[in-house]
C-alpha cells in the first residue's frame, strides 16, 4: 500500500482524528469534540498520512508555535492497521526537520515513544526547563 503525507490543513479529516484520539489515545480521550475542532483550527501546523488510493487518513501530528523559536508536537498517531510502514517517523520528519520551524526548540510529551522522539534529536529536558502539570 503506498502512502503520502500533506500539510494542508484542508485535507485533515475531523471525523478520522476524533475518533482515533477519543478512543484510542491515553491522552486524549478527556477532549470534547468541540476542543478538538478549535486545537485543529488553531493549529500552527499540521501533518496528515494518506492512502495514495483511497484518500483516507491514516495518520496525524499536530503543531502549537510562536512561529518564531518554539513549538510543541502534540496528537501523533498511525491507526493501527497502518503502521510498520515509517509513517510516524515520515511525519515527524516532514513536521519539525522538513518545515519552516526546523530551527526552533520543540517540546513534547510522551509516555510510550521515546524511541521515535529521540530519533530525532529529544532528549529529558535541562535545567532550563519546567512544567506546570494540568489541574
Amino acid at each position: 500500500m503506498e502512502y503520502e503525507l500533506d500539510d494542508d490543513p484542508a485535507r485533515i479529516q475531523p471525523d478520522v482524528v476524533w475518533e482515533w484520539l477519543s478512543t484510542e489515545a491515553y491522552w486524549g480521550r478527556q477532549r470534547t469534540r468541540a476542543d478538538l475542532d478549535t486545537q485543529i483550527a488553531g493549529a500552527w501546523r499540521v501533518v496528515g498520512a494518506y492512502r495514495s488510493d483511497t484518500g483516507e487518513q491514516v495518520g496525524f501530528a499536530r503543531a502549537v508555535s510562536d512561529g518564531v523559536a518554539v513549538a510543541y508536537l502534540a496528537d501523533v498517531f498511525v491507526i493501527e492497521p497502518h503502521r510498520a510502514h515509517a509513517l510516524g517517523t515520515r511525519m515527524v520528519q516532514l513536521m519539525i526537520d522538513d518545515g519552516p520551524g526546523s530551527h526552533f526548540r520543540w517540546i513534547l510529551f510522551t509516555s510510550d515513544a521515546h524511541g521515535l522522539y529521540e530519533r530525532f534529536g529529544f532528549a529529558p529536558p535541562d535545567a532550563t526547563a519546567m512544567v506546570r502539570p494540568a489541574r
